[in-house]
């Protein structure tokens, strides 16, 4: 099988079973973690001494007409300017005092070199931050979630790109506070916090105050707090410590191998105030003396061309997406053979995580990946979350597929506990969380009696007998739920199964038939291919796309599919509704990264599901 990929260095390490009384099991990794450093920022350090001309971050320019070419900055220039920008975060005051875990860095905005400086900076001193979603400062109308968020943190200083589209948040939820902006495209007038360019922390002189800061961060020192997305409810603040950094990278630099013999070079858009994009990703280029390349792109149709014209100038080692985003990059590159051409040229890996990966997708980028390569480009996936650094668990080569999560990477181990019928994850290892910032309840609540984290996902073995072959994800241990007669429907294997079979109409779906007779689903449609389906005009309402004949046509006779390969009343979907509203950001049902709440969303249209129920249904539901 693996004569059909494109050669490269990944290891698949063995686990070792431990089989308890009580019906759980452990099953660790038996390999070794390369060394890794007290913190990371000493990697900034070794490059800069050893490979001080290697390029390191570049971006297109924020603001301005000429957008065709890349700032760079190698690791020396980087390492000059963070020693800078630390001196000036040590020098700033608030009420008399420094900035510190107590008064961390708030930053507003997403990826940009800038943001990337400020944050090395602040780890350089042991200076916390935490990179806040976008959407709770310029999408969110009511604000909630930030306010929740500073009332947590207590922050002492404010990052923005560009002050402009965070004026409002800024003066509504962090008035009076220091802001810190590259460029201000917004009257400063009223502002009440002292604002300060970006070019006046790089022009500051460092002094030995950098350094002697510098050692006084150790392993146990808060790097940063990452907020989980509230899919839940109040997003929550992760503590990342300098150990969950850089214990993680050695995790994945054991598993991922190419990139201690080939500096990676990543081209990414995932936002970094997301463990994938800001940890994972961020973190392995710094960690081997790779290039990043800041997408200013991201997988929606608008966004595309900009992700193309970074695709076609660099030719990535190793590239990151989510599903979304790998099902636009099919299409796209099967439309431009140029980008095609380069994305593969040096390309070693693909890998994605958020959710699982149609096969319609995969089959596409593995018949691109023949058609410029000769082989296919080995897709890689795993298992992990915020609390965890993000990665825990890997998928091999050979049997990495959609729903395939792998085996615990060296350094962790996991437990299975029989829930409910299935076994529940637990992670306990180097790099997983010490808990919630200020909130001790929570932080309890998180782990059992050995100090595992309960991860709330639930796996099961590929084959017992063989557990070297790692493990499929089983759905969320929250989301299950029984039928009124008693029956089982998993909702974390009935879902991508639906959407799956329904691409590409179906963006996602909400599972619905706790204690009812059957099963039911609401579904947020693709709207873009929901125009291809009907032919109706680029200004058609969402409204007019779900109600067309055509769009009924299609879903009836899907629905008339899946029923007939179901295997009983757990996996035989009967109703659905095509739902023309989104799912709401303020309202808890999908998180900025666009994960579904199910359970926020059958609360808040619990009028939708009983149309659903109703014994004589309306007309916009559609039934078997």
């Amino acid at each position: 099988m693996l004569a059909d990929f494109h050669p490269v260095h990944v290891v698949n390490h063995p686990v070792d079973v431990e089989q308890r009384e009580d019906g759980s099991r452990v099953i660790r990794s038996i390999g070794e973690l390369c060394d890794y450093p007290e913190r990371i920022t000493d990697r900034l350090d070794y490059w800069a001494e050893h490979t001080p001309d290697q390029l390191f971050v570049c971006q297109r320019p924020l603001s301005g007409a000429d957008h065709n070419h890349w700032q760079t900055l190698s690791y020396a220039e980087t390492r000059t300017q963070v020693r800078a920008i630390a001196q000036w975060l040590l020098d700033l005051r608030i009420d008399g005092e420094p900035l510190s875990q107590e008064r961390p860095i708030i930053i507003l905005s997403g990826n940009s070199s800038e943001h990337l400086l400020l944050a090395l900076a602040a780890m350089y001193v042991g200076i916390p931050y935490a990179p806040i979603s976008t959407a709770y400062s310029t999408i969110s109308t009511d604000f909630g979630k930030l306010r929740h968020i500073v009332d947590v943190l207590t922050p002492g200083l404010v990052f923005v790109d560009n002050l402009g589209p965070y004026r409002d948040a800024i003066d509504a939820v962090l008035p009076g506070l220091p802001v810190v902006s590259v460029i201000s495209e917004h009257s400063t007038d009223n502002l009440q916090g002292q604002l300060t360019a970006f070019e006046s922390l790089q022009s500051t002189a460092a002094t030995s105050a950098v350094d002697q800061a510098n050692q006084t961060v150790t392993a146990s020192s808060i790097a940063k707090f990452l907020f989980t997305s509230g899919s839940t409810g109040m997003p929550k603040g992760v503590i990342n410590t300098q150990k969950m950094l850089c214990s993680n990278q050695a995790m994945l630099a054991s598993v991922l191998a190419f990139v201690q013999q080939q500096p990676p070079v990543v081209v990414d858009w995932l936002p970094w105030n997301h463990t994938f994009g800001g940890n994972h990703n961020v973190g392995l280029v710094l960690f081997n003396g790779g290039s990043l390349y800041i997408d200013q792109g991201k997988p929606v149709p608008k966004a595309m061309p900009i992700t193309l014209d970074n695709l076609r100038d660099i030719s990535p080692t190793v590239y990151f997406n989510v599903p979304k985003g790998f099902e636009l990059l099919a299409q796209a590159l099967k439309e431009n053979p140029d980008v095609a051409a380069n994305f593969y040229r040096n390309l070693n890996v693909m890998y994605f995580a958020g959710a699982g990966l149609a096969q319609h997708v995969w089959d596409s980028l593995d018949a691109l990946a023949i058609q410029y390569t000769g082989k296919k480009v080995p897709m890689l996936t795993g298992l992990g979350s915020t609390e965890t650094g993000p990665a825990a668990l890997f998928a091999s080569i050979e049997e990495c597929a959609s729903g395939v999560v792998g085996v615990p990477a060296p350094g962790t181990e996991i437990k299975l506990v029989p829930n409910g019928g299935k076994l529940e994850a637990r992670i306990r290892g180097l790099s997983i969380t010490p808990g919630y910032w200020r909130d001790a309840d929570k932080t309890a609540k998180a782990y059992d009696e050995e100090g595992f984290y309960c991860l709330g996902d639930a796996l099961k073995f590929i084959d017992e007998k063989q557990p070297n072959r790692g493990f499929y994800f089983d759905g969320r241990v929250s989301e299950d739920f029984k039928l009124d007669t008693g029956t089982w429907v998993s909702v974390g294997t009935l879902r991508p199964f639906v959407i799956h079979h329904c691409a590409p109409y179906v963006q996602d779906l909400v599972v619905a038939g706790r204690d009812r007779g059957y099963i039911s689903v609401l579904v947020f449609p693709d709207l873009a291919q929901l125009h291809k389906l009907t032919e109706l005009p680029a200004d058609a309402s969402a409204s007019e796309l779900v109600s067309h004949p055509r769009t009924r046509e299609v879903f009836e006779r899907l629905l008339g599919e899946m029923a007939a390969s179901s295997t009983g009343s757990s996996t035989r979907v009967q109703r659905l509704v095509i739902e023309a509203r989104p799912p709401q950001l303020d309202a808890h049902e999908i998180t900025d990264k666009g994960s579904i709440n199910q359970n926020a969303v059958l609360t808040n249209r619990a009028d939708i599901v009983e149309k659903l129920y109703a014994a004589e249904p309306e007309a916009g539901i559609i039934c078997l």
